[in-house]
Parts: C-alpha cells; structure tokens; sequence
C-alpha cells in the first residue's frame, strides 16, 4: 500500500462497502429514493475534499482494489472513483 494510515483505508473501506451496500440491496430492505439521496450524498462529499485530499483517497482505493481478492469486490473498487464523481473517467 502506498498509504500508510490504517485509518484512511479503513474509512475508505467503510465508506466503498455502505454504498456497494446501498447500491445493491433490495427495495424492500431500503426505499430507493432514500438510498440515492444517500448515495448522492456520499458522493457529494467526497468531490468537495481538497485536491491533495481527493488524491490521496484515490491512491488508498486503487491500493484496496489491489489488494482484493474477489474480482466482484475489485471491479467495484475499481470503478468506485467514477462512479462517486471522483474522476471523469473510469479507469482502466
């Protein structure tokens, strides 16, 4: 890992998993108005981190991607930035 603060991959562990959670649950189990207020939300917040912040979480994400051993977990992790607003492409 590049980043050496457990706390920051362990939020941003936290945070991927609430919205892959969120993202893919049930309408029965969360109204889905309510979980893309959330989601919005979340991704809202993460845009409005300062550039070197933005950046760093980038690299702890790219790093949790790595890192994962379950392809579905990884193809999330993966595309998480792009779908969050974090960057304008999705990587590759």
């Amino acid at each position: 890992m590049t980043d050496t603060d457990p706390l920051l991959s362990a939020l941003a562990g936290v945070v991927v998993d609430l919205v892959r959670s969120l993202d893919e649950c049930d309408d029965d189990v969360v109204d889905p108005d309510y979980a893309v207020k959330l989601l919005e939300g979340a991704s809202w917040t993460l845009t409005r981190l300062p550039r070197e912040q933005r950046d760093r979480l980038l690299r702890v994400l790219s790093d949790l991607a790595e890192a994962e051993p379950s392809p579905q977990q990884r193809e999330f992790l993966a595309s998480f930035p792009f779908a969050t607003g974090l960057t304008e492409q999705p990587s590759d």
